[in-house]
């Protein structure tokens, strides 16, 4: 955990040290077949055509029987490192970006329906790299960002029994001030 608030420490420094162009404050909503991402994120735009983004939120999920088990459904807590590259320079602009989460998340599983079901907790950590577009409407100081992701759930260290994991595309919309 000390690891963890270490790089969060070192990405913060960084991210308020680069350029003085603005800063954006906002709340994001990503939604995925089975489950949805809800943050608050700071974004950082510099050059122009140039940001960087750190996203604190939740991951909660019901993979129903698309996991590896009979069901599974849980939640977590985790952040997101990202860089955007708009197409134009002006305030309403195409946008392509790189991010990766890495979520804290507890599962609940059952393996089958036989009375009594067999059932457990697994603990993950899981890192998600994801390629996203998307477009940013700015009015006066606030945006409006609709975006697509595509990505993989990659289940790094698992306590417990394996669960489930792969690509994932993710619809999103982020909406916030800009200073």
């Amino acid at each position: 955990m000390k690891k963890i608030f270490s790089i969060v420490f070192f990405l913060q420094i960084t991210f308020f040290a680069v350029g003085q162009v603005s800063l954006d404050i906002g709340l994001e909503f990503q939604a995925y077949p089975t489950g949805i991402l809800p943050g608050i994120r700071l974004e950082k735009n510099f050059a122009e055509r140039h940001a960087i983004h750190l996203r604190v939120g939740a991951n909660i999920f019901d993979h129903r029987n698309l996991g590896k088990h009979f069901t599974e459904k849980g939640s977590g807590s985790g952040f997101s490192v990202g860089y955007k590259r708009y197409f134009q320079p002006s305030h309403e602009r195409w946008f392509v970006g790189v991010r990766s989460d890495i979520w804290f998340n507890k599962v609940d599983w059952t393996k089958d329906v036989a009375l009594p079901p067999l059932s457990g907790t697994t603990t993950i950590t899981v890192i998600q790299p994801t390629l996203e577009t998307g477009f940013t409407f700015v009015k006066n100081q606030f945006y409006l960002s609709p975006n697509l992701a595509f990505g993989f759930e990659i289940n790094t260290n698992t306590v417990g029994e394996a669960t489930g994991e792969g690509a994932i595309v993710l619809l999103g919309l982020l909406a916030g001030i800009r200073f």
